[in-house]
């Protein structure tokens, strides 16, 4: 059964890295492509978000008034509001960690027992002096553990991003998303952005700071002719996934 499954995972990663080969020699001397913009809702794999939301106000108005009690400000503000509105990310990541941790245990045991009278007689009798029947039954053990674990890590990333708003949920937050793609000769690179905003941490030139971002989703990343020589080939994948050791 094992070898079925190993053939089977072997015969589709043939079949994948063949199709990725034909692609890549379809395209050789070609830049990659860029994606066509289209509506984030349709895409495969898009889901509105829900979360839990407080009860609605309905909007009420004072005599001779033209004040809502929902209006964010008594004149119209530009800032993004409605679905199909854009506003800029300024995407700003500086984040280290440093942490090291050890652990050191051991353990130690040893038990014995005898026997005396006409038993103890009766084994030393039995196995011609052999066994000393005062410590007959003696039992050792011991364990010993030790481990060692340390991150250290540092990522920076300052850049801005223009999303669009795709929902707005009951509470009025704002679902975002934006994507950038950047071609430089043959590479690109690709930013991200998605998340829940809130409309009144978006600032008066209509930008809002990455780290306002609930549910953030941030990926920055590339493809083209680098990143393809810095992966490893799919058969070195295929063997690391298989071999148990």
């Amino acid at each position: 059964m094992n070898l079925f499954k190993l053939a089977t995972l072997l015969t589709l990663t043939a079949a994948l890295a063949a199709c990725n080969t034909t692609d890549r020699l379809a395209n050789v001397g070609r830049a990659p492509a860029l994606t066509p913009i289209t509506d984030p809702t349709t895409t495969a794999g898009y889901q509105p978000i829900h979360m839990p939301m407080p009860e609605a106000i309905a909007d009420t108005y004072q005599p001779n008034s033209l004040y809502r009690t929902s209006a964010r400000g008594f004149f119209k503000d530009e800032r993004a509001h409605r679905v199909g509105d854009i506003l800029t990310v300024m995407v700003t990541i500086d984040d280290s960690a440093k942490i090291a941790n050890t652990t050191q245990s051991g353990r130690t045991s040893s038990n014995t027992a005898g026997m005396g009278g006409i038993l103890g007689s009766a084994v030393k009798d039995l196995s011609g002096g052999s066994i000393d029947p005062a410590a007959a039954v003696a039992f050792d053990s011991g364990m010993s553990n030790r481990g060692n674990g340390s991150v250290n890590r540092s990522e920076s990333l300052a850049t801005s991003v223009a999303a669009v708003v795709t929902q707005i949920l009951p509470n009025g937050n704002l679902v975002i998303e934006g994507r950038q793609e950047v071609r430089v000769n043959f590479e690109v690179r690709d930013l991200i952005v998605a998340g829940i905003v809130r409309p009144s941490d978006i600032q008066a030139n209509n930008t809002i700071a990455s780290s306002k971002i609930a549910e953030a989703r941030i990926a920055y990343g590339g493809r083209g002719q680098i990143t393809d020589v810095q992966q490893p080939r799919y058969g070195q994948q295929v063997v690391d996934a298989i071999l148990p050791f």
